[in-house]
């Protein structure tokens, strides 16, 4: 499967002064609120984003690829969309080079049992782990994890650990996440993602950056 150019912008970022960063968010309008503010993620005129669809394959790679795509075209961001939807194509060693040089990777919305599944011990994968700026959309957010929440049902399952400390879900019906918590216990921290929810992580510290999302241990509200 190919690549999708998706915007044209002037190379020359400096990636070595920019910090580690990963930012959760619950949706595209979260994502749009966190960069028109400026403060977790700067994207400006030049900036190398990688988009990684993954989790559209069942709804469709390019229009995800497009819509998140937007999002960035307005700061004058480079956009390239890599197409890689199953296991093949995450051991293609130009989509590999390409997550690992990015300024920024975002991994869309969707699937995130057939991300999870896609990305598994592969480069691809592995250059995803690496990264020193992410962001994650929506579901795909929980495949990061140590331990992932498993969207059939709400019970916890094995994340792909790329980003340690925290399970990460969406929001579910009230009952659905009384189970999770019950499941997880007092020994794992989840923070449930509302539509405009944000959380950050800097390399070792999580942290809340909008106020749509709901941090528990076992049942008890905690602060993070």
């Amino acid at each position: 499967m190919g690549t999708l150019p998706l915007a044209i912008g002037i190379f020359g970022c400096d990636t070595q002064s920019v910090q580690e960063t990963t930012a959760l968010v619950g949706s595209l309008e979260a994502l749009r609120e966190l960069l028109a503010k400026g403060e977790v993620l700067d994207v400006s005129l030049g900036t190398d984003v990688v988009v990684v669809p993954t989790g559209a394959a069942f709804t469709g790679l390019s229009e995800a690829a497009l819509e998140l795509a937007a999002v960035f075209e307005v700061f004058g961001a480079k956009v390239e969309a890599l197409m890689i939807g199953d296991r093949a194509a995450s051991f293609e060693p130009y989509f590999v080079e390409r997550v690992k040089g990015a300024d920024l990777v975002v991994l869309s919305d969707g699937s995130a049992l057939h991300a999870k599944s896609t990305w598994r011990g592969t480069p691809v994968g592995d250059a995803i782990r690496t990264a020193p700026r992410l962001v994650a959309v929506g579901s795909c957010a929980s495949v990061l994890g140590e331990v992932m929440v498993d969207p059939r049902g709400g019970a916890p399952t094995t994340g792909l650990g790329y980003r340690p400390g925290l399970a990460v879900g969406v929001k579910a019906s009230e009952e659905q996440l009384t189970r999770t918590r019950t499941l997880l216990g007092s020994e794992v921290t989840l923070a449930v993602l509302g539509p405009r929810g944000v959380v950050h992580f800097d390399g070792s510290t999580w942290r809340r950056a909008s106020d749509d999302v709901i941090v528990t241990r076992g049942h008890e509200v905690v602060a993070l």
